[in-house]
């Protein structure tokens, strides 16, 4: 690298604005230096628009175009800008504008990425808000322009600059100048760069440096159509190469002829290169195999010296001016103001930068316009000025001739400048000139009129010096895709058509990523487009889908499915037999198969003295290649890692020895195939022979098409089941974003994804329990949008979420309810800069955790596997499961889990139990003759459904009956009485598809009940119905358990036990029945199984009321159900449940204010009837309350145990003390009064 020379100097702090560089500015300053348009009087003057002064600045109301200005008094670089409002006011700016200079006369916006030029402000008076500016300021004057305020105030400002005074060394170019920085030794070679300057120019092209060597390493940068341009090369491609195989070009920015300085920093590490214009970074790789840059003699500046003697093709050279060129360290600028010896000139270069003679004036909206006084009453006209634009239509000019004589107009349209001149009594006279004027160049218009004739000149003048008459486009382009860009003066628009992508800058794409969506939407088979990895980069591509009922084939073909024959080749030479895929690229195929859920290709290899893998411990012959172009060493048929083909697996090959038919090595055909189906390995993208060349060999291979099916993707799913989040490099998004996954969850809210960074950052969450929000900082400020639901979304079900962002717009989707949109506005650009890991599950430092099940989680494209980094001793487990599928202690009794993914809960709501596992009794105590009935169908609602089914039966029309009417005789009737159509109204609704109601059930019942008695006989249980089928449990005389069924005709009558239940004791119950099959089960006794006859209605037909204890039905009672129905049940019935109806828990632990029963007697709440379950639940420690520990807690008093043992020697017990038992764990007791 080329050193610094004797006086060579580095530049201190703030010539090169490396290091701190933080001071404020605006605080030193005096009153003088800070001015404004006007003042709302002398209290709120510009002089106290300082931060932290004791009021601020505010304009005059009917100033219409307010500006604050600040005069630093020399050239400063700022590095930030601060704003506040008027202190204890409701004045303060809510966005502003930032213009800089070094004059007052010439203003710049400034841009903070691609053309967003408005700055966030304030929301209070007193809050500083700071804005670090992504790349600095170099300027004297400051202009701020108010936009927007607080709607309930007025402007109101403080302002604050920071940075630190900027000493600049400047070199003027006028076109025929150069100078070049002499190196010490002949050739340099260098392996890292650091070179920058700054240039501001109204030419639009100018080499601004250029350095070459003599084998072939060259570095260039100029200004070509107004943008910046770097060409490098490191060496040629080879030694004694003729062509530039190294030659690398990249560009940045636009419209750089604008007379404001720009900051160019090129930084090089071998063939890495960062290349800065403005804060706009590019990063690239250089082309070639070096990483040296090895320059001979010395490095030009504003041109080229000797221009004959450089291998440059002829470049302009630069007209205009640069500052500070710094390179590796050196201060050439500086060095070229002292004339150093080891600088050379060329022409006079001045120390000096001149102003432009001309200002520039913007027209920013449509309804901008400048009007200048005309001279009366003369016959000439005489026009000259010069426009760029990119808008295709707009008026450039227009005057109206004295004496109302007519007028004068130049419009721009469709790139042409369209000249009308009209007069009265005469013909309008129309022509145009030019073509593609709106190109964002600048343009040359001269128009001269007079004694009657018209001339206009478009870039023809010889002092002209722009005539670029090609199209030009804002760099960076953020239409995607290949997609065409059109754009106007202050905004663009991306026409996709043709390149299989669709929205605002074609981000999405128009087709589906696979065959199996394609057979999911009904689509039969065919040829197909997909695109597999959806706005990615990669591009679609047409298949074949051999769509069937259970799944759908990705099929694509290529120019290896006929046999390739193979002589000649050796393991040092072997044939390469690229497999080129139809309408595909590799990674395109490989694209498919990543995403595919199983895969296979057939391979064949026929051989004739020709070997394929030889042995398992040598190199093999022959190989297939794979995706990432890795070589795989198995045939098909065979598994990865061993090097077999299918015969080897199978142990049938030509010869025992060796694992592949072909390795024999016989002067005959042998054949190697089968299927390679490890997914992971696919596509094939070569096959490579090297076992040919021997007299004799000869080989063929072919190769099936591709065929894939399924989606891993879709299914890719993890659950968190504690706080924990799965961290992701950094999300790379460019200019714009597309999020989408499925979510399901019980919890409240959670944070599903973040990408923070230092200064901008996205994040979707689950804010409550109906809403999702997409929260996000693109550069201009927090803002989110916010899908709402009416029903909550922890329901644990499944929701997909989409969320999109790009510089038109932003907007959030949830399952299929409407997008929730946010237009971006004009002039704004999205900054996706992030520089911290991609949190999934939680926030970043584990905040606001999800809690929950996530799959499908695509970022552009791009799917994440989760299951990858699962790792369930963090809590995350792969698959959606939660503690549900193996809980510590199971719910009871028909209790549903209720999966919490942190953990779990039992629904009890359809069991006859409570309690935390669904496992307490709720029982009752009857009294002799106390009874319970229980509504299962209201008369009401049953007498509706059978109305139902008359009045909407299909009417029959009456036969043709006629009658003979008297004079004044008449008849009234009835067609649809009040009665009967509000009948048939309720009809239209009760015959609607039937939900049914709580324990109405037709075809099967489900009865469970524990009881405990010492009476006989009794009724237990009672199932009435609006018919004569019913269902009872009855206690017969001699103590033994009985069932009975009425299902249409005659009862049936079952035994459930042949010992008395009367003892006492509890006694379980279970009686299902489905159709005509019935299974019965008393205590823990084996389900006895009964069959009803065929001839017997399967269906318990209108069930209406359900007894406990006694039957108080009205109507007529089977006889049978009467002689057991006095007394009364006398004991205690519990877990009462028929169907999903709990009778008992309805009536001592009510949730709803309606009462479907009625009492009559006394009913005491009571577990007496309580089963004890045929198994201990265990219950974890951490889940039991009275868990203490593993020592129990115990106070030994020795001094009493030794002065009872003195007084009760023999008993060994003080009087007071009861008998005691040993103690044995797990022993317990049951007491009943």
């Amino acid at each position: 690298m080329g050193l610094p020379g004797e006086g060579d100097s580095l530049q201190s702090r703030g010539d090169t604005g490396h290091g701190p560089c933080y001071d404020e500015l605006v605080a030193p300053l005096y009153s003088s230096s800070i001015g404004a348009s006007s003042r709302y009087n002398i209290f709120y003057s510009s002089s106290f628009a300082r931060l932290h002064s004791t009021s601020g600045w505010s304009p005059d109301p009917r100033d219409k175009q307010p500006w604050l200005q600040i005069d630093l008094m020399q050239k400063h670089r700022i590095n930030a800008v601060a704003t506040q409002g008027t202190f204890n006011t409701y004045d303060w700016l809510t966005r502003y504008i930032v213009l800089y200079g070094d004059h007052p006369t010439s203003w710049k916006p400034f841009f903070q990425q691609g053309s967003n030029w408005t700055f966030f402000g304030n929301v209070n008076e007193s809050g500083v808000v700071r804005h670090d500016l992504h790349y600095p300021i170099l300027a004297r004057y400051i202009r701020i322009i108010p936009v927007a305020w607080n709607p309930r105030g007025k402007i109101g400002l403080r302002l604050g600059l920071y940075g630190c005074p900027y000493r600049s060394h400047v070199l003027f170019f006028d076109g025929d100048d150069a100078i070049s920085y002499r190196f010490r030794a002949k050739k340099i070679s260098t392996l890292e760069d650091d070179i920058s300057f700054n240039f501001k120019t109204l030419e639009q092209d100018g080499v601004l440096m250029h350095g070459e060597g003599s084998q072939g390493d060259y570095i260039t940068v100029e200004l070509k159509q107004a943008q910046l341009l770097l060409h490098i090369s490191l060496g040629e491609a080879g030694p004694g190469a003729g062509s530039r195989g190294g030659h690398t070009t990249a560009g940045v920015g636009s419209l750089l002829d604008d007379q404001h300085w720009h900051s160019l920093h090129i930084e090089r590490y071998g063939r890495h290169v960062n290349l800065t214009l403005d804060g706009e970074v590019k990063r690239f790789r250089c082309h070639g195999t070096f990483d040296q840059l090895d320059l001979d003699t010395e490095l030009f500046f504003g041109g080229v010296i000797d221009q004959d003697k450089q291998h440059l093709t002829y470049r302009q050279n630069f007209r205009g001016c640069v500052e500070n060129i710094i390179f590796n360290g050196v201060n050439i600028a500086d060095l070229a103001r002292h004339r150093r010896p080891n600088i050379r000139f060329e022409g006079s270069v001045g120390h000096y930068c001149q102003d432009q003679l001309n200002n520039p004036i913007t027209f920013a909206g449509i309804n901008n316009y400048v009007r200048v006084p005309g001279i009366p009453r003369r016959n000439r006209l005489a026009v000259s000025f010069r426009f760029r634009s990119w808008d295709t239509a707009g008026l450039l000019l227009y005057t109206s001739f004295a004496d109302r004589l007519g007028s004068l107009e130049v419009v721009l349209s469709e790139g042409q400048v369209n000249v009308s001149i009209a007069q009265p009594g005469k013909k309008k006279l129309e022509f145009a000139a030019g073509h593609r004027l709106n190109d964002g160049f600048w343009h040359s218009v001269q128009l001269v009129a007079r004694d009657g004739s018209a001339v206009v000149t478009i870039d023809d003048d010889d002092g002209a010096e722009f005539r670029v008459a090609h199209p030009f486009q804002l760099p960076p382009n953020l239409c995607e895709h290949d997609s065409r860009c059109v754009q106007s003066w202050d905004d663009f628009m991306c026409i996709c058509d043709l390149t299989g992508y669709k929205g605002e800058t074609c981000h999405k794409s128009l087709y589906k990523e696979s065959c199996d969506a394609y057979r999911v939407s009904g689509k039969t088979s065919g040829n197909y487009t997909i695109d597999p990895d959806g706005s990615g980069p990669l591009k679609p591509f047409t298949v074949y889908c051999d769509i069937r009922e259970d799944r759908a084939w990705t099929i694509i073909r290529h120019n290896r499915h006929y046999a390739t024959r193979v002589t000649g080749s050796s393991v040092d030479q072997p044939f390469l037999g690229a497999v080129e895929y139809w309408n595909a690229s590799w990674d395109e195929v490989s694209a498919l198969a990543n995403a595919s859920e199983y895969c296979e290709q057939r391979i064949e290899l026929h051989c004739y003295s020709s070997r394929l893998l030889n042995t398992p411990s040598g190199l093999p012959f022959s190989f297939w290649m794979g995706r990432h172009n890795e070589r795989h060493y198995y045939w098909g048929g065979s598994r990865p890692g061993i090097q077999r083909c299918a015969c080897g697996l199978d142990k049938n090959c030509a010869d025992p020895k060796y694992f592949c038919n072909c390795d024999a090595d016989h002067a005959l055909w042998r054949t190697d195939k089968g299927l390679l189906s490890f997914v992971d390995h696919l596509p094939v993208t070569q096959v490579v022979v090297g076992d040919t060349n021997r007299s004799g060999s000869e080989a063929q291979f072919l190769l099936g098409p591709l065929r894939c099916y399924g989606d891993r993707n879709t299914w890719n799913t993890v659950s968190f089941n504690r706080g924990a989040a799965l961290l992701f490099p950094t999300f790379q998004a460019n200019h714009s974003l597309d999020i989408s996954f499925y979510f399901k969850t019980t919890a409240l809210s959670g944070v599903f994804l973040e990408n923070p960074g230092s200064r901008n950052y996205i994040r979707i969450e689950l804010n409550t329990t109906r809403d999702v929000v997409f929260a996000y900082d693109i550069g201009n400020g927090d803002e989110n949008l916010t899908v709402r639901s009416v029903v909550p979304w922890n329901d644990d079900e499944w929701h997909q979420v989409k969320a999109e962002l790009n510089v038109k717009l932003a907007r959030l989707r949830v399952d299929k309810l409407p997008w929730v949109v946010r237009p971006a506005p004009p002039q704004s650009f999205v900054r996706l800069d992030f520089d911290r890991p991609l949190y999934v599950g939680a926030a970043e430092h584990k905040m606001r955790p999800f809690l929950g099940c996530l799959r499908a989680l695509r970022m552009n494209g791009v799917t994440l596997n989760l299951e990858g980094k699962a790792n369930e001793t963090e809590g995350v487990r792969v698959n959606c499961t939660g503690h549900c599928q193996d809980p510590p202690v199971p719910c009871q009794n028909s209790g549903l889990c209720v999966e919490r993914y942190s953990h779990y809960s039992c629904n009890c709501s359809i069991s006859a139990f409570d309690g935390p596992f669904c496992n307490h009794d709720i029982g009752g105590y009857f009294e002799e003759g106390t009874w319970v009935r229980y509504n299962i169908l209201p008369m009401s609602l049953y007498a509706a459904r059978e109305f139902a089914s008359i009045v909407s039966s299909p009417w029959q029309p009456l036969p043709d009956i006629g009658g003979y009417f008297e004079e004044g005789t008449w008849v009234r009737y009835n067609i649809l009485p009040m009665s009967l159509y509000a009948a048939r109204e309720f009809a239209s609704i009760v015959s609607s598809p039937w939900q049914p109601l709580p324990g109405y059930n037709l075809t099967s019942e489900e009865v469970s009940f524990s009881f405990s008695t010492t009476s006989a006989p009794a009724v237990l249980l009672y199932v009435s119905s609006f018919v004569k089928d019913y269902m009872a449990v009855l206690i017969k005389d001699d103590g033994s358990l009985q069932l009975r069924y009425q299902l249409g005709t005659s009862p049936y009558v079952f035994a459930l036990t042949t010992k008395p239940v009367t003892d006492g004791r509890p006694h379980r119950v279970n009686i299902p029945r489905l159709h005509r099959t019935l299974y019965t089960q008393v205590d823990y006794l084996p389900v006895m199984e009964q069959q009803f006859s065929l001839f017997v209605d399967s269906k318990l037909d209108s069930p209406k009321n359900l007894y406990l204890g006694r039957v108080m039905e009205t109507g007529v009672i089977d006889p049978e159900i009467q002689r057991y129905n006095t007394p009364g049940f006398s004991g205690c019935l519990s877990g009462v449940k028929f169907n999903s109806l709990v009778p008992l828990k309805a009536i001592f632990r009510p949730t709803s204010v309606v009462r479907p029963y009625s009492i009559r007697g006394e009913l005491v709440e009571s577990s007496c009837a309580s089963m004890l379950p045929l198994t201990t639940i265990l219950i974890p420690p951490e889940m039991d309350p009275w868990y203490m520990g593993t020592e129990f807690p115990h106070v030994h008093d020795d001094a009493r145990a030794t002065k009872e043992a003195t007084q009760y020697p023999a008993s060994g017990r003080s009087p007071g003390h009861a008998k005691q038992y040993p103690a044995h764990a797990g022993d317990g007791c049951r007491c009943r009064a």
